[in-house]
């Protein structure tokens, strides 16, 4: 079950991997790591 399990984290990580490496998400990742930033450390 471990292994399937394993299987199934690393074919997620990769699928993230290969779409965080398409300049269009890679923009649309920085404005919103620069989006939180700028929110700063307000509370909730």
């Amino acid at each position: 079950m471990k292994l399937l399990r394993s299987a199934a984290a690393i074919g997620i990580a990769k699928k993230v991997y290969t779409e965080a490496r398409k300049p269009q998400n890679q923009a649309r990742i920085k404005s919103a790591v620069a989006k939180a930033r700028s929110r700063g450390g307000r509370p909730r």
